[in-house]
């Protein structure tokens, strides 16, 4: 019988080539998306698409009830995916922003998580994985909420790690350096909902630089990769006897992994403020 996998924030970017790869090399996939037309759209291309947002509670509950009933109870694993950022200083951020961001990137996270580890606990094993980013350890400006709610999940996952050790349930957290999703643009999105600017101490900064940054963004990097990029690290940490606790991906991750542990913090302040 083909392992049974539930992926999340499918209809683009990580989480919809990693729903493509596995289900040509075999893996049940259950594929979610936020919006109904996107898992429709997964349904047309021959995957198993539904509808799951993290912030909607309801959604979360159904769609798991949905994928335990066709699976017979079983599911092998989980791919905690789907996340947005909301851009802006952090004294521009409304607290009910941040809130909302939250819900999505990690109140909804563990919501899901916590109603898929019964049917693992069943199965005697299972793999859960967590799509952190290389913002889950080391600071941005201007990026404080996004960097709050993944320092959040690498902590969180940690302990996950430990409590779930005894039953056989490993626990991996991925780091992505810039990969090329739109992650962006939806930023831009959130950006324009939550940040009244124009009203903000940093009017000016927003006029000479900030704006120019979000909407322009700062070109090519060649640091860059496509989100296929991240799959020999999903594939390790799916099928690996042992697998890591930590997948770095991308070449910023992985220096600056290392350079947290080798400077001094006033160098390393200085080294983020220039990022």
């Amino acid at each position: 019988m083909a392992k049974a996998i539930l992926i999340t924030g499918c209809s683009s970017g990580i989480g919809a080539h990693a729903a493509r790869a596995l289900h040509r090399s075999g893996w049940r996939v259950f594929a979610t998306c936020r919006a109904e037309a996107d898992a429709a759209r997964l349904r047309d291309a021959g995957l198993e698409g539904l509808r799951l947002d993290y912030a909607d509670p309801d959604s979360i509950r159904a769609a798991v009830d949905e994928i335990l009933s066709r699976s017979g109870g079983r599911l092998d694993a989980l791919f905690n995916n789907g996340a947005w950022a909301l851009p802006g200083p952090l004294e521009d951020v409304p607290t009910d922003g941040l809130r909302a961001l939250f819900e999505a990137n990690f109140f909804g996270w563990h919501d899901l998580t916590r109603q898929v580890l019964p049917a693992m606990r069943a199965r005697g094993g299972g793999r859960i994985v967590m799509c952190s980013s290389v913002l889950g350890f080391a600071p941005a400006k201007w990026r404080g909420a996004y960097v709050a709610s993944k320092f959040a999940l690498e902590g969180y996952s940690d302990v996950l790690r430990l409590e779930m050790r005894d039953l056989g349930i490993h626990v991996s957290l991925i780091q992505p350096g810039p990969i090329r999703t739109d992650f962006r643009k939806n930023a831009i999105a959130q950006f324009e909902r939550w940040i009244a600017w124009r009203n903000s101490a940093r009017a000016a900064q927003y006029s000479d630089s900030l704006l120019d940054q979000l909407y322009r963004g700062s070109g090519e990097s060649r640091f860059e990769l496509p989100p296929e990029a991240i799959m020999p690290a999903l594939r390790h940490a799916l099928d690996a006897r042992r697998p890591r606790a930590r997948y770095r991906v991308t070449t910023p991750t992985r220096v600056l992994a290392q350079v947290q542990g080798l400077l001094p913090a006033p160098v390393l302040e200085r080294l983020y403020d220039r990022v």
